[in-house]
């Protein structure tokens, strides 16, 4: 099986274009790499942008979405693997288990739920998948002063940047993936 990776991002676009731009950009990045899609399913916001431009590209697609927001984030039905779980955090775990690697695109609470899930998980040593946050326009830099904060008031230790990645666009991601497989 070829390589794969865990895209979470918001199922909005968000108010910058720049967020949608690096979605397609990874969509289509993705297809010429042979690097598989697995993502939420959903076929709104910046998860229907990255999954459309890795479609376009031929790229192959696993998607996973839990029954109750089949309507709400629009289940795209024409992905080559289509998996409707029971409840989100049975989504989360296949989504993980079905990838190589995990990268976090601009979104909101649910992304930042599944960063911090798989970052926690990361610390556990419940997995050793390398985590990257793509920082579109300066989105996750709060975050990362949120985490340095956390850090420096005693409740992880330095060692927890050791488990993400902060890149500042999709080359520089895909430079990281190229370094990630190649390990």
């Amino acid at each position: 099986m070829s390589y794969s990776l865990c895209v979470y991002c918001g199922s909005r676009a968000g108010n910058d274009a720049r967020y949608a731009q690096d979605a397609e950009a990874l969509g289509t990045a993705l297809a010429e790499a042979g690097i598989r899609l697995v993502y939420g399913a959903g076929d709104v916001g910046l998860m229907g942008t990255v999954a459309r431009a890795a479609k376009a590209g031929g790229c192959k697609t696993f998607g996973v979405i839990p029954q109750h927001l089949l309507d709400r984030e629009v289940g795209k039905r024409d992905l080559d693997t289509f998996i409707v779980t029971e409840t989100m955090h049975e989504r989360k775990k296949v989504m993980v288990m079905n990838a190589d690697a995990i990268a976090v695109l601009p979104g909101g609470a649910g992304s930042l739920d599944e960063f911090f899930e798989v970052l926690t998980w990361r610390q556990l040593s419940l997995h050793d998948k390398p985590i990257y946050l793509l920082n579109s326009a300066g989105y996750w830099t709060k975050l990362t002063h949120l985490l340095d904060h956390i850090i420096g008031s005693g409740f992880a230790d330095e060692s927890l940047k050791g488990f993400y990645e902060v890149v500042a666009d999709v080359p520089g991601l895909m430079s990281a993936l190229t370094r990630a497989r190649a390990a």
